[in-house]
Formats: C-alpha cells, sequence, structure tokens
C-alpha cells in the first residue's frame, strides 16, 4: 500500500492476533496509534482462515467504533465519517483509510467480517486505539555552542524512522532533513513540516523582538503611589523576563524575573532608569531605557559650613543648605531675630558672607520647598569671633547721686570670646587708679571723695578698647565751714581785714556772714563767702560767724573773735563827790576812755613833770589849798595815748574849800606810730 499524495501517513504493524475457536481471526498490526490532526490515518489487519476455508468465504467485512442495536455499524454509513473514509480491503486483509483525522476520531476501532456460513460472525476484539492530537510536530531548540543552535523536529506521534522533514524559514522552504543549525539571537521564523505535508507543520520557533514596556499609571508618579512597569514580547517558545535597573558604572542590578515589576508603594530611591529582557533559547533582546522620574516633597535639609574653622570678624564664609525633592526645591535662607518672625536673608541655596561682620553672628536655618512640601533644616549658630566693640557705661540710679546712695556703674560691650573688664579712676597726671576687674563697679554708700572721671577698659585675645569717661559727681550738703583771716596779723583801727568762710559742698554752698548781737539774734552782715572790711573799726570788734547752705543741707561755722586795736578815745574825768566839798574832803577824780588793748591811766597836775598818780582812779584824801590847780589824766596804750580835758580845782575863801569841776582845755591825744 502506498499514501495519498500530500498527506501524513500512519504506518501501523502488526502486533496482535485476535482468533477464534473454530480457527477464524484478525490480526491488528498495531493496538495503539497516534496521528495528528490534518493528517491520513491507516489502520490495517490481516484475515486468518482455518484450514479448509479460504478467504473467499467471506460475504461482508467493515470497520466500526460504534454499535446500534447491539450491531456493528459501519464506518462509511457514520455521518461523522462522511467523506473522509475508505476501504483497502483484498482477499486476506483490509486497511482502513481516514484522512483528516479529528480529535473526535479518538476511538477504539474494531474489524468484522461475516461468513458464507449463515449466522457466522467474527469481530477481532479488543480493537485498535486511535488518539487525534491537535499538532503532531514541535521544534525543539539545542544549543551546540555560544553561536549556533540545532533545531530538531520530534512529533508527539511515533513516526517511521523514515519520515523525513522539511524546514521553512519565515515561510520558505530553506533545508529538507532532521535538524536545522541557525545562529543564536535570530528573530528569523523557523518550522518544520512532514515532507509533503504543508497543512501540518509545527509552530514556527524564534528569538524574542525587542520587548516593549508599558506603565501603569502613565501619569505622574508621586511617592507612594504604587506603579506597575510591564515588559512584553513575541517569541517561541515564550521568553522569560528580566528587569533591571541601571546602577551607574557598575553592572545593571536584577530586580526581577517576571514580566511585571510592581511597585506597591513607590519610594524616591526608586527614581532612575530601568529596562528588561526578553529570553528564550533562540536569543535574548533587551527593552529600551524607560525613566521613573518619582516626585516627592523636600526632605528635611542640612546645613554644611565651609570654611570649618574658627569664623573671624572680616573673614568670608559660606552656608549650604542641602537636600532631596523632586521636582528641585527652592531655597530660602533665615536669620532667627529674637521673639519676632525670623527674618528672610536670601532665597538661593548658599548663603555667602564675602566678610562676616560681628552682627552677622546668630542662628540660622533655611528651608526648602516644592509643590509637594516643605521642610526646614536644623539651627546653624554663626559664633563670628571679633575684638571689643567701644564699650558703653551706664549708671544706676540715673538720678542725682546723693552722698550715701548706692551706685552701679555697668560697663557693656559686644564681643566674641567674651571681653574681660577693668574699671579705672582718673588720678590727675599719675597713672589712672585700678578699682575692679569685674562687668560692675559698685558703691554701696558713695561718698563726696568718689566723684571722678571713671572709664572701663574691655579685652580679649582679638583686641582691647576702652570707654569715654564717665564724671560721677557725688551730691552732698556743705561741711562745717571754716573761716580765714586776711591778714591774719594784728588788727589795727583803720586797716583792711577779710574774713573768707569756706566749705566743701556739691552744689556749692551760698554763704551769709553774721554778727553775734548780745541776747539778740546775730545781724546778718553779708550773703558772700568773703565779709570784707575796708577801713575796720573800733565798733567792728566781736565775734563773728558763717553759714554754708545748699538743698541738702546747712552748717555753721565757729565763732571767730574780731578784736579791732585802736589808741584810747580822749579820756573823760569824772568827780565824787560832785557836790561842795569841804577843806580835808576827800575827792576822787576817775579817769575814762576807749581803748584796745585797755588804756593804762596817769594823772597829771599842769606845770608838772612828775606825775601825781597812776591809775584810772585819783583820790584827794584831805584837800587844802595846795591842792588847787588843773589836773588831766593820760590814757596810754601800746597804740598811743590820749590827754583828758584839764580838771581845775580851786580853793575859794569866800565859799569855802570847795568848788565844781570845770573843763577849761582840749584834749590833748598821742598816738603811737605802727
Amino acid at each position: 500500500m502506498s499514501p495519498s499524495a500530500g498527506g501524513l501517513v500512519v504506518f501501523l504493524l502488526s502486533v496482535q492476533v485476535i482468533q477464534s475457536q473454530d480457527g477464524w481471526g484478525v490480526n491488528y498490526r498495531q493496538t495503539d496509534i497516534c496521528a495528528v490532526k490534518g493528517s491520513t490515518v491507516y489502520i490495517s489487519c490481516i484475515i486468518k482462515h482455518p484450514s479448509g476455508k479460504y478467504p473467499s468465504d467471506i460475504k461482508d467485512r467493515f470497520w466500526f467504533t460504534k454499535e446500534k442495536d447491539g450491531e456493528p455499524v459501519d464506518l462509511r454509513t457514520d455521518s461523522e465519517y462522511s467523506g473522509r473514509v475508505e476501504y483497502d480491503c483484498y482477499t486476506k486483509g483490509c486497511t482502513l483509510i481516514i484522512k483528516d483525522p479529528r480529535k473526535s476520531d479518538s476511538a477504539e476501532y474494531k474489524f468484522t467480517f461475516m461468513t458464507s456460513k449463515s449466522g457466522e460472525k467474527y469481530t477481532g476484539s479488543p480493537g485498535v486505539t486511535l488518539s487525534v492530537k491537535d499538532s503532531g510536530f514541535q521544534v525543539q531548540v539545542r544549543r551546540s555552542d555560544s553561536t549556533w543552535l540545532e533545531l530538531t523536529c520530534p512529533s508527539s506521534c511515533v513516526l517511521s524512522d523514515r519520515a523525513e522533514y522539511d524546514w521553512s524559514k519565515n515561510g520558505e522552504i530553506i533545508k529538507r532533513g532532521s535538524s536545522l543549525r541557525v545562529s543564536s539571537g535570530s528573530t528569523d521564523r523557523y518550522s518544520c513540516y512532514l515532507r509533503g505535508s504543508w497543512d501540518n507543520g509545527s509552530p514556527a520557533v524564534y528569538g524574542p523582538w525587542r520587548p516593549s514596556v508599558s506603565v501603569s499609571p502613565s501619569a505622574e508618579m508621586l511617592e507612594g503611589d504604587s506603579l506597575t512597569l510591564t515588559c512584553s514580547t513575541d517569541a517561541n517558545p515564550a521568553a522569560n523576563y528580566t528587569w533591571y535597573k541601571e546602577a551607574g558604572t557598575s553592572d545593571p542590578r536584577i530586580l526581577s524575573e517576571k514580566p511585571q515589576l510592581i511597585f506597591s508603594s513607590i519610594q524616591s530611591s526608586d527614581s532612575g532608569r530601568y529596562f528588561c529582557t526578553a529570553e528564550n533559547q533562540l536569543g535574548r533582546k533587551r527593552s529600551e531605557f524607560i525613566s521613573i522620574n518619582v516626585k516627592y516633597g523636600p526632605r528635611r535639609p542640612s546645613v554644611s559650613v565651609s570654611p570649618s574653622a574658627e569664623m573671624l570678624e572680616g573673614d568670608s564664609l559660606t552656608l549650604t543648605c542641602s537636600t532631596d525633592a523632586n521636582p528641585a526645591a527652592n531655597y530660602t535662607w533665615y536669620k532667627e531675630h529674637g521673639t519676632s518672625d525670623p527674618r528672610l536673608v536670601s532665597e538661593k541655596p548658599q548663603l555667602i558672607f564675602s566678610s562676616i561682620q560681628s552682627f552677622d553672628s546668630g542662628r540660622y536655618f533655611c528651608a526648602t520647598e516644592n509643590r509637594l512640601g516643605r521642610k526646614r533644616s536644623d539651627f546653624i549658630l554663626i559664633p563670628v569671633k571679633y575684638g571689643p566693640q567701644r564699650p558703653s557705661v551706664s549708671v544706676s540710679p540715673s538720678a542725682q547721686m546723693v552722698e550715701g546712695d548706692s551706685v552701679n556703674l555697668t560697663c557693656s560691650t559686644d564681643a566674641n570670646p567674651a571681653a574681660n573688664y577693668t574699671w579705672y579712676k582718673e588720678a590727675g597726671t599719675s597713672d589712672p587708679h585700678l578699682l575692679s576687674e569685674e562687668p560692675q563697679l559698685f558703691f554701696s554708700f558713695i561718698r563726696s571723695s568718689d566723684s571722678g572721671l571713671y572709664s572701663c577698659t574691655v579685652e580679649n585675645q582679638l583686641g582691647r578698647k576702652t570707654s569715654e569717661f564717665i564724671s560721677i559727681d557725688v551730691k552732698y550738703g556743705p561741711w562745717r565751714p571754716s573761716v580765714s583771716v586776711s591778714p591774719s596779723a594784728e588788727m589795727l583801727e583803720g586797716d583792711s581785714l577779710t574774713l573768707t568762710c569756706s566749705t566743701d559742698a556739691n552744689p556749692a554752698a551760698n554763704y551769709t556772714w553774721y554778727k553775734e548781737a548780745g541776747t539778740s539774734d546775730p545781724r546778718l552782715l553779708s550773703e558772700k563767702p568773703q565779709l570784707i572790711f575796708s577801713s575796720i573799726q573800733s565798733s567792728d570788734s566781736g565775734r563773728y560767724f558763717c553759714t554754708a547752705e545748699n538743698q541738702l543741707g546747712r552748717k555753721r561755722s565757729e565763732f571767730i573773735s574780731i578784736n579791732v586795736k585802736y589808741v584810747p578815745q580822749r579820756p573823760s574825768v569824772s568827780a565824787s563827790p560832785s557836790a561842795e566839798m569841804l577843806e580835808g574832803d576827800s575827792v576822787t577824780l576817775t579817769c575814762s576812755t576807749d581803748a584796745n588793748p585797755a588804756a593804762n591811766y596817769t594823772w597829771y597836775k599842769e606845770h608838772e613833770d612828775s606825775p601825781r598818780a597812776s591809775g584810772q582812779i585819783f583820790t584827794i584824801t584831805d584837800f587844802r589849798a595846795e591842792h588847787s590847780g588843773n589836773y588831766y589824766c593820760e590814757a596810754r596804750n601800746e597804740m598811743g595815748r590820749s590827754n583828758s580835758t584839764s580838771f581845775l580845782m580851786t580853793f575859794s575863801e569866800e565859799k569855802g574849800p570847795h568848788e565844781a569841776f570845770s573843763l577849761e582845755r582840749d584834749q590833748t591825744t598821742s598816738l603811737r606810730s605802727h
């Protein structure tokens, strides 16, 4: 037998004999056969007859799979096989030909025949089991080396060793043979066919096409979103997928070996360039890069300081604010401003001080912001080192200082590092007197002696400065005034004399001069510091004192005695008794004058050289006629002398020995020169 042209031929070999007791039998060449859709199936059997019987005795024969009412149904009459079934029978056997087998044709096929003897019927059972499959061929790939692949075309059904194959490339026959050698990495499509059976070739095998990548969702990606990258290609056998992320100069990092790369909560660190590969036994292809750009708000910024060494006034300094954000953040620099809102100082990533000053010291921070958020850095302290500024001095209390008050002088400056303080008091032409090495100079009980000019110095390792002078003017009431006399020599009547009252007081005292007036109130003489006598008189003698007064008090000096020296005034003479005197009576003459120092008295009788008596009183105990005459007294002191008027005593015989005193002569005064 030979197969019909253009079909797949399935040959069946005899493996089993079914024989009846009387010698009739059926030999099936194969009990299990496999066929593919679109091929032609041949199922053959041989009829065995007993001796004395001949195949010509067989009257009817056919193949069946079904029975109806207990009787086999000839396949030629089965509508499911209509036009597809033929018998090729001969004397000793019969072949069933099934064209274009279907999967529904899978069944147990049996051969039955009837002889000429009435009622004699035989069936070969068990029969032949047919399995129809969709495709009988599947190209297998085996790598022979790094460059070449070997393709073979095994069938899902057992075929004859003599089966021949055609190989096609992209639909065109290129070779006949059991295998095909092709280069690795090709995307050409290869199929194998049983020779002459173009309707039933193997599925084409081919390497992956360049894979494409899809992103879902395709909108903007925000940190925390879910994201799926899908790698797809066309390949047979199906491709295996691998996902990679670019890693700079290093080899790409493998992330997944599945078609999809899934981010359940995508992070900023997932931004980057990705690609996938698709690979089967025929080759490997890589997708284009896909850029994943995750948007996120700024991270908490960090601040760097350059240079990081100690900062001196006048140095240059750069503060750099850095963060990670997408889209890129905008930067703002602020300086802390006490209890007020921070002061904006820059809107750039870097805050640059080309020549930093002391007032730039402080606490700074930067803020970073994009449309997805805002973050602030920690504070950065900028401690600029600088020498002291000129110090200022404050006085507390600032009101008028009165002796006995507590007063605090405070020296203040701006310096970094902190300054050391020293207080000085001006000491005329000498070096200033060091008082304290503290910022404050404290007077718990200030005195007038503390008045003066004060200054403080401030110093650190970068410089030294001195404050302006501060004047301390302690107010106090007058001290007890002292009195000076000029000239201090003996005072003579007619001399000039100055009494000066002086005291210590702040504010300056007002002066008043007084002269004692006995039991009466002292008599006010002057309201000036000096009491001046241009020509002092004896009447100016007396006890004087001055007062010194300001709003804080009043003080009085001790008494000063003014003793004016002067020549005796013209003495006066008085007689006692003043009535008529008789001879033998006693009479007393008294000489009186005003003089300083006190005068010494001497009594004279005219025309006599020798004095009659000394002393202020001259007594004649027994008055006689010889006592008559002119008497006078002389008053003398160291300043000079002065004579009284002559006093005439006469003895009258008519009236008796008595007479009244009479003054008839002018006073004679003699002054001592000085």
